[in-house]
């Protein structure tokens, strides 16, 4: 029987093969939120929820021409914000919650974005992701925020067997040096859009194929298989053929 131990050995070995394949493909990881301060930083990650970059880099461009700042946004109403949003999902929410987090930060902090997890989890919109991603990027602050990327990674790279993002993260802290958190973050993310792809992932172009043990990969492909079968059976009824 293979103790907890052994577990955690194999998985530090796999996570040392992850990082040096990492380095190797994305040694510039960084964020792909386009930015110009920490504030709108924040703005950007609390936009990006269930969002891509890539939409709330278009909604950024106008949005920080207008509210650079968080004074600037403090003044404006959710409805002046929601305007250059509406290419963004959940863009009536989140224009709300911008509005009223920079009212805070004007109220709390002299309209900067402070350096303390638990002061930028008390604003509307942040969560732990939000934290780890402005406290890492702005801040230099070892952390590994997990978003949907990093944590299908993970899964399938046999790191974690959780869900919950937070049992994720605390699993990835433990195998990865904490000096390479930061750059662990942003280089998953890059690999999930670039290669690991949800629904179809590119197992034979992917760096990691040798040692990656792919799990929940080959359940997957198996399940539309299976739903393949079945359309052609239908179809051979519907033909006569079967």
């Amino acid at each position: 029987m293979t103790s907890g131990t052994d577990v955690l050995t194999e998985k530090k070995a796999r996570a040392k093969k992850v990082l040096k394949a990492m380095k190797t493909l994305y040694p510039d990881a960084k964020t792909e939120l386009e930015y110009g301060s920490p504030y709108q930083l924040l703005v950007a990650v609390v936009m990006s929820a269930q969002a891509t970059d890539k939409s709330v880099n278009i909604a950024t461009d106008k949005l920080f021409e207008v509210y650079p700042d968080a004074f600037s946004m403090a003044k404006a109403t959710p409805e002046d914000v929601e305007q250059y949003m509406m290419n963004v999902n959940l863009h009536h929410n989140k224009a709300r919650n911008v509005v009223r987090l920079s009212q805070l930060l004007v109220e709390r902090h002299d309209g900067e974005v402070p350096n303390d997890f638990e002061a930028i989890l008390a604003l509307p919109g942040a969560g732990r992701k939000t934290a780890n991603v402005v406290l890492s990027n702005v801040y230099g602050m070892p952390a590994i925020a997990v978003d949907t990327h990093v944590g299908r990674l993970a899964r399938r790279l046999g790191l974690s067997e959780q869900m919950d993002p937070n049992k994720v993260e605390k699993d990835l802290m433990e195998v990865f040096p904490k000096k390479e958190w930061i750059f662990l973050h942003h280089s998953l993310i890059l690999h999930g859009r670039r290669v690991c792809f949800a629904r179809k992932p590119n197992c034979p172009g992917c760096l990691m194929k040798g040692f990656c043990p792919k799990i929940g990969v080959e359940a997957m492909a198996g399940g539309a298989e299976g739903r393949k079968q079945k359309a052609e059976g239908r179809r051979q009824k519907t033909n006569g053929t079967g």
